[in-house]
């Protein structure tokens, strides 16, 4: 399977002012096998230290901070040969605090060297704080919809969405097949190892049971890694998801999770969630301007899940509808197809999305594209009546060039709404690009 994200890492590799690499994700997203992938392509190849299944590697790093002493005992204890031309991989780094705090030492005494690492809950750890500016970060999600395309043989279907150049109607040649595997995709979602198992046996059942491992896996970090005090109302966080995204109104609600429950009582919870990147959260503005973050209501926000085959697995939401029409696109007040957009457009642009509200309208995205800030409304179906991004372009006409909704409807300019498809949302930067020239 191939990873776009391994340009991102080619990139690092040739950068005059390289650091060492932290990437982050979640769980099972795959940042163990692109590091290695990526190790291949270095002349000496790489050496993987895994300090969760082999701890005894920590105390190289708490005995010494010569980082060069610690790399010739690496070496002698892997029995490899460790280069400036050789990818070092610490995976699972957060099970060795002297290891990541080393990653500044490597930094100054030894920057010829290539250091990456990763691990699950890192955020966990970095949320404790770590020294600004002596690495340099990565972030790596779900496969996106264009690399499960890759994964499922669909190399044509891809290669039309990435030659799309104009604004015209969509061939029904590929409109169609577009929209079943976007289908399929919301079925399964984007953890490599469910696509891995569809890809070569289209086994839905096996695929259930991989995405309930993946949530297994979770809920048992949450007894594993959470202050204690803070396990039980993570529970209940996690158990009132699929609930919370199935209102109407997505902003999340304290007393979903538990009648006559306060903020303060569950923030700390909550935080944990986010930094173990198993949900992410898009704050409410009250109005758009930059920077955004300078307008965010700091008591109204969403929360998504990080990967939308795994929200509906959460949400017991049976593989049948998939046949049913476009129900897959609108079960849940079409909490599927909001959760999809949102975690694409987290791939997409360098900063977080935002959503507005008034008393009485919604805007279900709003991002930042270099200085503009554009509206996106997020349709499940083709019904795509929008009082709400109506009423944001009526109030913010003079700042808003544009405004970006996603439908099932073809792909179409009207000088103001740029109607995308939603099998077409990971071009949705392109084709802001070619709307922009025409409006």
């Amino acid at each position: 399977m191939k990873r776009f994200i391994i340009d991102d890492l080619r990139k690092w590799k040739d950068s005059k002012h390289r650091k060492p690499l932290i990437l982050r994700g979640a769980r099972q997203v795959g940042k163990t096998w692109i590091l290695e992938e990526f190790g291949k392509e270095f002349e000496n190849g790489f050496v993987s230290i895994n300090f969760d299944k082999n701890p005894e590697h920590a105390q190289f790093f708490e005995t010494t901070k010569d980082v060069r002493r610690i790399l010739q005992n690496l070496a002698v204890s892997t029995g490899k040969k460790i280069t400036p031309q050789t990818l070092v991989i610490f995976d699972e780094i957060q099970a060795c605090p002297a290891a990541l705090n080393s990653l500044k030492y490597f930094c100054e005494d030894a920057s010829e060297y290539y250091i990456a690492s990763a691990g699950s809950l890192l955020g966990l750890t970095l949320s404790d704080g770590f020294p600004v500016g002596k690495v340099d970060f990565l972030d790596m999600g779900p496969m996106t919809f264009s690399e499960f395309l890759l994964a499922c043989g669909d190399e044509n279907l891809l290669k039309y969405m990435k030659n799309i150049d104009s604004i015209e109607t969509i061939p029904d040649a590929f409109a169609n097949p577009l929209t079943e595997k976007l289908k399929i995709y919301l079925t399964i979602g984007g953890m490599p190892e469910p696509v891995k198992i569809w890809s070569e046996e289209a086994d839905i059942s096996e695929v259930d049971k991989i995405l309930s491992a993946i949530l297994d896996s979770y809920e048992s970090d949450f007894g594993k890694h959470a202050p204690n005090f803070d396990v039980p109302k993570i529970r209940r966080i996690w158990t009132s998801l699929p609930s919370q995204l199935a209102r109407e109104n997505k902003k999340f609600l304290y007393s979903a999770v538990k009648e006559g429950a306060r903020a303060r009582e569950y923030e700390n919870a909550l935080e944990w969630l986010k930094n173990a990147n198993v949900v992410g959260c898009v704050p409410r503005i009250t109005k758009p301007g930059l920077p955004m973050s300078a307008y965010e209501d700091i008591g109204a926000f969403k929360i998504y899940m990080g990967d939308v085959g795994l929200l509906r697995r959460h949400s017991r939401l049976a593989t049948s509808a998939f046949s049913e029409g476009n129900r897959l696109f609108t079960e849940f007040k079409g909490a599927l197809t909001e959760n999809f957009v949102f975690q694409t457009l987290l791939r997409h642009f360098d900063t977080k999305p935002y959503y507005w509200s008034d008393t009485a309208h919604e805007v279900d995205f709003v991002i930042q594209k270099g200085n503009d800030i554009l509206p996106v409304e997020v349709k499940a179906g083709i019904n795509v009546h929008a009082a709400s991004i109506k009423k944001y372009l009526n109030d913010f006409s003079k700042i808003t060039p544009l405004a970006i909704r996603f439908s099932l409807k073809n792909l179409s300019f009207d000088g103001k709404i740029l109607n995308v498809p939603l099998y077409l949302t990971d071009e949705l930067g392109k084709l802001i690009e070619i709307a922009m020239k025409i409006a």
